[in-house]
């Protein structure tokens, strides 16, 4: 069965600030990207993704048109242990909502809150 998501987008208030906190968190390079097209005022910073492979990507957007916030979707990141990004959340400006916890056979996870209010999920198998 093919995996239904393909893209993922976080808004974000302030741009740098946000990158800086994905970057710190993840330990991964934003791509800056040109938007696909006439969207106004929206800024792109894409994640990694390998061309051709089997992932999703997705990108931190800065516009007018959406804000940020808790309450909507839950992203979760994969890690190795997510207790290592969890670990980093707070000197990144983040707040762990939830440390590092087990959801029996399917592994681990944790929730956070970015800089710009977001609330997103790490997930582990260890």
């Amino acid at each position: 069965m093919k995996n239904p998501f393909t893209w993922v987008e976080i808004y974000v208030d302030d741009m740098p600030r946000a990158q800086k906190f994905y970057e710190d968190v993840l330990k991964v390079n934003m791509v800056p990207m040109q938007t696909p097209g006439e969207f106004g005022d929206l800024e792109m910073l894409s994640f990694p993704w390998e061309e051709g492979g089997a992932n999703i990507s997705g990108a931190l957007c800065k516009t007018s048109d959406f804000k940020p916030g808790g309450g909507g979707t839950l992203v979760y990141f994969t890690c190795d242990d997510c207790a290592t990004e969890l670990s980093r959340v707070e000197e990144a400006g983040g707040q762990v909502l939830q440390e590092k916890f087990s959801i029996g056979d399917h592994g681990f996870c944790g929730i956070a809150t970015d800089t710009e209010g977001n609330t997103i999920g790490f997930h582990s198998d260890k």
